[in-house]
C-alpha cells in the first residue's frame, strides 16, 4: 500500500510542477511526428493520471482482500479516466474563444472626454474606456471642442485615431 501512497504523492507533486512548469514537457516532445503525443504527455495529465492511480491503488488495497495486480488495474483503469478527463478539460479550455480582445472598432458608439481641444479641421485628444480601462485618441470632429465635452465616437479610422462629434443633451 506504502508504493501506491507514494505514487498518489508523485502525481500531487507534478501538479503543482505543471503550475510553476507550464508547457515544458509539452516542449519536449513538439517535434513528435504527426502531433503524436499532443497534450496527452503534459504534466497535468501525466499527474492525474500518476495521482489516480496511485490513491485508487491504494483505497482498493486496504478496503477489499484483492492482491496488488488488482489493485494496480483498478488504479490503471481509474488514472486513464483521470487523465483523459485531464485531457479533454485543457482542451476545452484552451479552444474557448469568449474573451477576445477588444479592437479599435469596438470604440463607435462610446463615449469620451475631450483632454486637449478639438481644433476645426484638426486633432486634438479624447480619452475613452476600452474594455474598461482609460485609453486616450487622437481625434477629430466636424466642429470645435474645447477641453471637458463629453463626445460621442462616430469612426475609427485607424488604431489610434476615432472621429467624435459632441454630446447634445
Amino acid at each position: 500500500m506504502g508504493l501506491f501512497l507514494v505514487l498518489g504523492m508523485v502525481g500531487i507533486v507534478l501538479l503543482v510542477a505543471s503550475l510553476v512548469l507550464d508547457g515544458v514537457l509539452e516542449g519536449v516532445f513538439d517535434g513528435a511526428p504527426g502531433g503524436l503525443f499532443d497534450g496527452w504527455l503534459s504534466l497535468p495529465v501525466v499527474a492525474g493520471f500518476v495521482s489516480a492511480l496511485g490513491f485508487t491503488g491504494a483505497i482498493v488495497l486496504g478496503s477489499t482482500e484483492l492482491g496488488p495486480g488488482a489493485a494496480t488495474a483498478a488504479g490503471a483503469l481509474a488514472g486513464a479516466g483521470t487523465g483523459w478527463a485531464t485531457y479533454r478539460t485543457s482542451r476545452a479550455l484552451t479552444r474557448d474563444r469568449s474573451g477576445a480582445a477588444p479592437r479599435h472598432g469596438d470604440l463607435v458608439g462610446s463615449t469620451g472626454t475631450v483632454v486637449t481641444a478639438v481644433p476645426p479641421g484638426g486633432y486634438g485628444e479624447v480619452l475613452l474606456r476600452l474594455a474598461g480601462q482609460p485609453v486616450k485618441y487622437a481625434a477629430t470632429a466636424d466642429g470645435p471642442l474645447a477641453r471637458g465635452a463629453e463626445v460621442w465616437v462616430t469612426a475609427a479610422p485607424s488604431p489610434t485615431s476615432v472621429a467624435v462629434r459632441a454630446v447634445e443633451h
